[in-house]
């Protein structure tokens, strides 16, 4: 499948390790992932409710395999942690095109640190030279979409349940 991007980069995005308060006045830290058994713990303790197109999976043997996947030596991945827990976690899978999915656990979500941990992992990512990212959302979504529509992402003309959206980065700055 050949993706459309736009042809207007985006930048101005904030690089990790940063920390931020969250709508809550919780201090969160955004950050690498620092111990795997962390992003293990958060995965099985996600709400069944909120997993989309199949992942994170349920189980911990599915939850490790799924992991090693994602967690590579071609992949970005940036973590939210509230004291010594982590609460979320972003990654980029690609070569030169990299595919993002972001999770936040049900009890920090609608506080901002979705947004501040996609724009973090965007800026991670731009530094990294990463200019085309791409994703798919399910289209009833609309948290999620009017999210990634206000960092610059735009909609792709997809006729599947999901909705593919891509971004392209300024790696200039």
């Amino acid at each position: 499948m050949t993706r459309t991007y736009p042809e207007e980069a985006v930048g101005g995005f904030p690089q990790p390790v940063r920390e931020v308060t969250d709508a809550e006045g919780r201090s969160i830290l955004l950050c690498c992932p620092e111990e795997r058994e962390r992003l293990v713990e958060m995965y099985l303790a996600f709400d069944p409710a909120d997993r989309a197109q199949g992942i994170p999976p349920v189980e911990e043997s599915a939850v490790r395999e799924w992991l090693d996947s994602i967690t590579g030596p071609d992949t970005l991945n940036l973590v939210a942690r509230h004291g010594d827990r982590t609460i979320g976690h972003v990654v980029l899978v690609g070569d030169t095109e990299h595919e993002l999915a972001i999770f936040v656990l049900q009890a920090y979500q609608n506080a901002g640190i979705g947004t501040a941990l996609l724009r973090t992992a965007l800026g991670a990512a731009a530094a990294a030279g990463i200019e085309r990212v791409w994703l798919s959302v399910e289209r009833w979504n609309d948290a999620a979409i009017a999210l990634y529509r206000r960092v610059g992402f735009e909609a792709a003309d997809t006729p599947e349940f999901g909705m593919e959206m891509t971004l392209r980065l300024d790696t200039t700055e």
